[in-house]
């Protein structure tokens, strides 16, 4: 399907909103599967290149060739991008692979949840290690290539949990500060050309909300305006336009795809 967005001057000249995704080269992380893979294909549709990194070298490679299969070229990655030398050793590589990194979209995280009284410091080190220093690490790395582009889009995917929520103090801490680093890398790559956003999902359908009781998930349901759960497929779609050129004067900003789940608060 494409939508039309802007008509240029000439009779004829037409420009698909995903249409400066092409040939870009894009690194996400956690995209093995879930929402990762879904911001995958949606970049390969439109015609970027993929690096698929993932711990789960099964599921990247999986992947990789479903995008391979689009006519794409993929790269597969297992690095630990928690670890500053592994990052730093992924980007090396993909600058041999591809020449350019063009687009970043740090989607991977976990959870390790527990009642503050309840949570170990292995639980807590754990979820700041992986959602707030593997972002950092990836971005560190992947700004000094685009500043040097003079060009660059960085998607942080942070969520709705970063206001709070029962349970997940690791977790709510390590997206809301995800958060002030997409407002600092914002404020500081702006003159490069490079556009830094959020996006913070709300309820979505994951292997982690699978695992949550019939009964409970309809509860939750019962929160939201839309009265349904977001598909990885939603997400995706938001994250294609903040990495295309139809987004070059939106920065430093997040966006919460959650139904208005937190609408009016």
């Amino acid at each position: 399907m494409t939508i039309l967005i802007f008509e240029g001057k000439e009779m004829g000249t037409q420009l698909t909103l995903l249409e400066s995704i092409k040939d870009r080269v894009a690194i996400i992380t956690g995209s093995g599967r879930g929402i990762g893979a879904a911001i995958a294909r949606k970049l390969a549709q439109a015609g970027a290149n993929v690096v698929i990194n993932d711990i789960n070298h099964e599921n990247a490679e999986s992947m990789a060739k479903e995008i391979q299969s689009m006519g794409r070229r993929s790269m597969v990655s297992t690095h630990d991008i928690s670890d500053q030398k592994s990052a730093n050793e992924l980007i090396k590589e993909v600058k041999m692979n591809f020449g350019r990194v063009d687009i970043l979209v740090n989607n991977a995280g976990i959870t390790r949840d527990a009642l503050l009284h309840k949570l170990s410091e292995e639980k807590w080190d754990e979820v700041i290690r992986v959602n707030l220093k593997g972002p950092f690490n990836m971005g560190q790395a992947c700004a000094r290539e685009m500043m040097e582009q003079n060009y660059g889009k960085i998607v942080n995917l942070s969520s709705v949990a970063s206001m709070g929520n029962i349970g997940q103090t690791n977790y709510s801490a390590s997206k809301a500060g995800v958060l002030g680093m997409t407002y600092t890398w914002a404020l500081e790559l702006a003159k490069y050309k490079i556009n830094v956003n959020a996006v913070a999902p709300g309820f979505v359908e994951s292997v982690l909300t699978q695992q949550i009781p019939p009964e409970i998930q309809q509860k939750f349901i019962e929160k939201i305006p839309l009265k349904r759960m977001g598909s990885p497929e939603d997400i995706a779609s938001l994250v294609a336009f903040l990495v295309s050129d139809s987004s070059s004067y939106l920065t430093g900003q997040c966006i919460s795809m959650d139904g208005g789940l937190t609408a009016g608060l």
